[in-house]
């Protein structure tokens, strides 16, 4: 798919500068455009969940760096996109908007969430913007973020007719800071933090990762 987008990419480029390029945040690395398309801003999707689970604080900065990129990539808007569901392994699934629209000044960010399904869930107050992501932000760029972060509980969709939405009740999670776990791939390691169902562990032989608590166990 990607060489095939490369092709037609070059084809673009002799057709005249009306066009619309799609590419890899990779690919768009020194390029600038006035007005950037960045779909997929959820959380699990952007940042990568398996980047998280495999590499831990390293794998979130180098998401955090790819949308860094993308961003600044826009002279005049980036226009950023979230789906509250998708249809992900042939199953329905919800998701919240990325932390990294968290992350983005409030000034410049105008929300825009279409009528109907997800419309108040993306538009709660809970919203809270204006940390910024790195030093400089995107304060030449002006930002409109499909929906806002929200605070309560992820949704879960339960039928693919009519896109019943029922809230999910977040998993407990009983593990304690310091505690030793067991984890099948990354072996023993420490509990360092928890933050809801993520726990960042520091594995004898792997090294500092973040994964979902589920997936390890007390020793």
């Amino acid at each position: 798919f990607l060489e095939h987008v490369s092709l037609v990419m070059e084809n673009d480029q002799n057709a005249g500068d009306d066009v619309i390029s799609i590419m890899t945040l990779h690919a768009a690395k020194g390029l600038e455009f006035d007005i950037v398309f960045l779909p997929g801003w959820e959380d699990g999707m952007f940042p990568n969940q398996r980047a998280l689970d495999e590499s831990g604080r390293a794998g979130l900065e180098e998401e955090r760096r790819l949308a860094y990129v993308g961003l600044t990539r826009a002279r005049r808007y980036a226009i950023i996109s979230a789906a509250a569901n998708r249809r992900v392994y042939n199953q329905w699934v919800s998701s919240l908007p990325s932390r990294f629209i968290d992350e983005l000044p409030a000034e410049h960010i105008e929300r825009d969430a279409p009528e109907g399904l997800g419309a108040s869930y993306l538009q709660t107050p809970e919203f809270s913007g204006g940390q910024g992501m790195a030093s400089g932000g995107y304060q030449s760029t002006k930002s409109r973020a499909m929906g806002a972060r929200a605070a309560g509980p992820r949704a879960q969709v339960i039928d693919g007719v009519g896109f019943e939405v029922k809230p999910r009740a977040k998993p407990k999670v009983d593990f304690a800071i310091g505690e030793r776990v067991f984890h099948q791939k990354f072996g023993y390691g420490r509990v360092e933090d928890v933050d809801h169902d993520r726990l960042e562990i520091a594995f004898e032989q792997a090294g500092d990762k973040t994964v979902v608590a589920s997936f390890v166990e007390k020793v």
